[in-house]
């Protein structure tokens, strides 16, 4: 019996399910469900991590629940990305397979608007759509809302995360009044509970933790090594299990693009997936990921969201996001429909507290993991090379191939042979000059990182913080663009409310509170000093003029009031 017939789906639902090898609903799905097909529709929240089959949660009571023989819209789903909403639009196709007269469409950017255009003239019960790209098909009458029943509002934190509020706010006001609103998030920040209070009545909530989900059969592990090491000791874990296919998630588009880029340089099997990349080549990516061609995708958080990709062995993260909530969004990716799957985070000697943080938040276990010693690396490799000589099958052509050859070996024996086949799999290493046998590093904790870091940097401040907009990373370019000392040479750095401390190498001290002098954010001049002359840990005292905007604000407003300064 197909467990999805307790939750009242109609049989030609039931049916499609049984095609689809769908027997035994997700928790999500087995609690959703019920609640969205109630007599009486209802608001509803579905707090759920990725990977927890919310599209079917949602999808398939939508399905049921739409009018076949209306032409009109009555279902809009909105999705913070493309990826996202492509999926979302063809798993509905899927289940709609028995409700031939249900139209589902999707829309995006980055396509030929004229194209969705055409498309929407035909009867369209159900779209799918970005913020963005629905808002233009709005201003150009394309498309009509205001006989949507049903609102889904699909990731609605990241939605909130990418800046679509107000566009969200726009298209909602477009709709029916007394519409029926759907959101699914897997975090519920205060700007998601303003959206409940400002759209919806009463909603029914069903929340599925992390530790209900599948997430059961991840392994999370993490590796210390220095940030300059942490590609090389990529290529070491890549090197030593070549079954791996996984995705890394990095912080920036460009640090994406230029990892993928030199590991492909290096002959890896490696791709970069994020935001500058037109739809086609992003299809293309994806279409290759999909078939296997490659060994591991390089993505941003915002370009891998959607992203559905099955017995992916692997999760890594080159940077831990900002927010530690959406480690369980990237971790997700693995370890789907009941099989195993690892999460694997590279830090640095002083990030070993995220680590610890991340165990409490979300209540999992870290085990630390060394990085593949060259020594490893060569035996794996050699021994892998060796299975697969000896089960690899004899060629006919071989024996042939093999006498005309044989005058060139004839004077080697099958040791030297070996020996020369043994050479040319080390060289496949590609081990880099001067490159440690021994990537690993040690943690903050250890006394040889404290006494390391006390030496060798001095503590600074400075009177720009988080109420200024500022990030770790604006806080870091400013100081270098202003003090022009590379960044290499600046230690951890500690945001505050209102201030920021940061540490800098001892060799870059001279003269370096002065190169700030007379700059000014905002009408605040800057004071930068080191944090030993005198009792520099108290608030400061400078106007709390806020710099609001776009990040690294202050680096567009500075104003050097000195005539010549660079």
């Amino acid at each position: 019996m197909n467990n999805f017939q307790k939750l009242g789906l109609s049989p030609s639902i039931i049916e499609v399910l049984d095609q689809l090898g769908f027997e035994n609903p997700t928790p999500v799905q087995e609690k959703a469900i019920p609640m969205l097909l109630g007599e009486d529709p209802t608001d509803f929240i579905g707090l759920a991590q990725t990977g927890t089959g919310k599209t079917a949660a949602f999808g398939l009571p939508l399905i049921d629940l739409i009018d076949q023989n209306s032409k009109a819209t009555q279902a809009l789903i909105m999705a913070p990305t493309r990826e996202l909403g492509q999926q979302t639009g063809q798993q509905l196709s899927n289940f709609a397979q028995n409700n031939k007269s249900v139209n589902i469409e999707v829309v995006y950017g980055g396509a030929a608007i004229t194209n969705q255009i055409r498309a929407l003239k035909k009867p369209t019960q159900i779209v799918v759509a970005t913020p963005g790209r629905l808002l233009d098909l709005i201003k150009r009458k394309a498309i009509k809302l205001d006989n949507v029943k049903y609102v889904v509002l699909d990731e609605a934190d990241e939605m909130l995360n990418m800046g679509f509020k107000e566009d969200i706010d726009e298209i909602l006001s477009h709709t029916l009044e007394n519409r029926v609103t759907w959101l699914f998030s897997a975090t519920m920040p205060p700007e998601i509970r303003r959206i409940v209070k400002k759209y919806m009545e009463a909603p029914l909530e069903v929340s599925i933790n992390a530790q209900e989900k599948s997430n059961k059969d991840i392994s999370h592990k993490y590796v210390v090594t220095k940030t300059s090491n942490k590609i090389s000791a990529l290529r070491r874990f890549m090197d030593i299990q070549p079954d791996m296919r996984g995705i890394m998630f990095c912080r920036t588009k460009r640090e994406t693009q230029q990892i993928a880029d030199d590991l492909g340089n290096l002959g890896y099997g490696v791709e970069a997936l994020h935001g500058d990349l037109s739809q086609g080549q992003r299809d293309s990516v994806m279409k290759r990921f999909k078939t296997r061609a490659m060994q591991l995708l390089i993505a941003t958080d915002v370009a891998a969201r959607g992203i559905d990709v099955n017995d992916l062995t692997h999760v890594i993260h080159h940077t831990l996001p900002d927010q530690l909530e959406s480690y369980t969004h990237r971790s997700g990716r693995t370890a789907r429909a009941g099989k195993k799957g690892i999460s694997l985070v590279f830090i640095n000697p002083r990030e070993d507290r995220k680590i610890k943080a991340l165990e409490k938040r979300i209540n999992i276990s870290f085990e630390q993991i060394e990085v593949p010693a060259l020594e490893d690396l060569r035996s794996s490799r050699i021994n892998n090379w060796a299975n697969l000589i000896i089960n690899t099958k004899v060629d006919e052509q071989s024996e042939a191939i093999l006498n005309e050859l044989h005058e060139q070996f004839a004077h080697l024996n099958k040791e030297d042979i070996l020996k020369r086949l043994i050479t040319t799999q080390l060289d496949h290493l590609m081990i880099q000059k001067g490159e440690s046998s021994n990537l690993n590093a040690s943690e903050e904790g250890s006394s040889e990182s404290k006494t390391r870091s006390k030496t060798g940097f001095h503590r600074y401040f400075i009177n720009i913080g988080a109420i200024d907009g500022m990030t770790k990373p604006d806080v870091l370019h400013f100081l270098s663009d202003i003090s022009n000392v590379d960044r290499k040479f600046f230690g951890e750095i500690s945001l505050q409310k209102n201030c920021t401390f940061f540490d800098l190498d001892d060799k870059q001290d001279q003269g370096f509170s002065q190169k700030f002098n007379g700059i000014e954010v905002k009408g605040r001049e800057l004071r930068v000093n080191r944090d030993d002359e005198g009792n520099k840990r108290s608030k400061p005292s400078y106007s709390r003029d806020k710099v609001r905007g776009k990040r690294r604000q202050p680096r567009s407003d500075v104003n050097r009031s000195r005539a010549g300064r660079r």
